[in-house]
């Protein structure tokens, strides 16, 4: 219901306003979620459960958009029921577009405004399909009292965290002071010999403050021994080599040369029988090879003489394949010329085992005989009307003559 103005101004939207429809399928899906739609729908059509972008037309979604479209009108139908409004279920084989008009019907009852064209609806998936929905949605929530609230998040205690922080840096500071002060300590305990031969010649050099009569030690015998244990392994002295000391690595050489020495006597035996061993195998292997040389000689030159005669062959095999190929080529043309002649012959006697341009001239025969008769009937109308005419003629020729001849002999015996 808030995102109407929203919609309607789909110009002004910014660039993510492409994945907007991911995030109203996923709050659908919550909404139908807490209205049970598991059970009261798909349970009772047995269907399988929505994913989180079902209804969202996306190349990632290979769905069925019938399989789509008839959950979208299930979904609807129930939501509009959940809402308060009676509404038919529809059927699988139901009027699509009958179906939609229903729905919008519907929408627009609850005062949602509808500003899309129905046939949007159609494909069952889309961005006009989860809003049709999510608005169903909220009026079946409605409807039952439910809204969604902000969560309550606890107050954090930061004080004891910070104490326990605190806490963590003192005793990772502490091991570090410990670890920096184990090696001193070592130190200290081992005892430096240069220190205690400065300290000798220090002390030989001033002048002795013991007293001549002989000391008396009052200490127990037991207490001396326990403390002699006690300072026993701090009592170590060592010598501090100097790395830079030419002597040293003097020694190491010689050292070294010792060692290499000794290792070369136990080596040199070893290498002297596996030497031996190698020229032994080596001399076996010569004289095989020269034996078996010998022994296939003629196999050799049998094998040489076959190649000879195999080069012959495929120069021959060349020869051959060249004048083969050239025959190859005007057999060719000569099928092209046998193909055609032979096409020609089709033709012809197609056409002289066609009956049709006979029945044309039978036709045009036929024809030509009605055109004659008729030509003959015209004629004898012409003959006739033009003998009648004659006949006119003469009949007036002649009744003119006698009327001319008839006065004059009349008139003779009156003059």
């Amino acid at each position: 219901m808030a995102d109407d103005g929203r919609r309607g101004d789909e110009d002004d939207r910014g660039p993510g306003a492409v994945h907007q429809v991911f995030v109203v399928m996923e709050c659908l899906l919550e909404k139908l979620k807490v209205l049970n739609y598991e059970e009261e729908v798909l349970a009772k059509h047995n269907m399988k459960n929505l994913s989180r972008h079902y209804f969202v037309s996306s190349p990632y979604l290979g769905s069925n958009p019938g399989e789509q479209f008839y959950m979208f009108t299930i979904i609807a139908a129930w939501l509009i029921n959940m809402a308060g409004r009676p509404f038919t279920e529809p059927q699988e084989y139901d009027e699509p577009n009958a179906t939609v008009s229903n729905i919008l019907a519907e929408l627009r009852a609850f005062g949602v405004k509808v500003d899309f064209p129905p046939s949007k609806l159609k494909s069952g998936s889309g961005e006009y399909v989860c809003l049709v929905l999510d608005r169903l949605a909220e009026e079946a929530l409605r409807r039952k009292g439910f809204s969604f609230r902000r969560p309550k998040y606890p107050t954090e205690t930061t004080e004891e965290e910070s104490v326990i922080e605190d806490d963590a840096e003192l005793t990772l500071s502490k091991v570090e002071e410990e670890m920096i002060e184990e090696p001193d300590e070592e130190e200290e305990n081992v005892m430096d010999l240069e220190a205690l031969k400065l300290r000798t010649t220090h002390t030989e050099a001033e002048p002795s403050s013991k007293p001549d009569e002989i000391l008396e030690s009052t200490v127990d015998a037991a207490e001396w021994n326990l403390e002699v244990e006690r300072v026993l392994p701090q009592l170590k002295v060592t010598i501090r080599t100097d790395n830079k000391d030419w002597r040293i690595h003097v020694d190491q050489m010689h050292q070294h040369r010792d060692g290499i020495k000794s290792s070369l006597k136990e080596a040199k035996s070893y290498l002297d029988k596996l030497q031996e061993d190698i020229g032994k195998t080596l001399e076996k292997v010569s004289s095989r090879e020269k034996y078996i040389n010998n022994q296939l000689e003629h196999l050799i030159q049998e094998y040489r003489s076959a190649q000879a005669k195999l080069s012959e062959a495929k120069e021959r095999y060349q020869q051959a394949s060249g004048g083969v190929t050239e025959r190859t080529r005007v057999l060719a043309e000569i099928s092209e010329e046998l193909e055609k002649v032979k096409q020609e012959m089709e033709e012809k006697g197609s056409s002289m085992s066609d009956g049709a341009p006979v029945v044309k001239i039978k036709q045009s025969l036929t024809k030509l005989k009605q055109e004659i008769v008729q030509m003959d009937v015209r004629i004898g109308v012409v003959q006739h009307t033009l003998l009648q005419a004659k006949l006119k003629e003469k009949s007036n020729m002649t009744r003119d003559m006698h009327a001319t001849n008839i006065p004059e002999s009349a008139a003779g015996p009156f003059t």
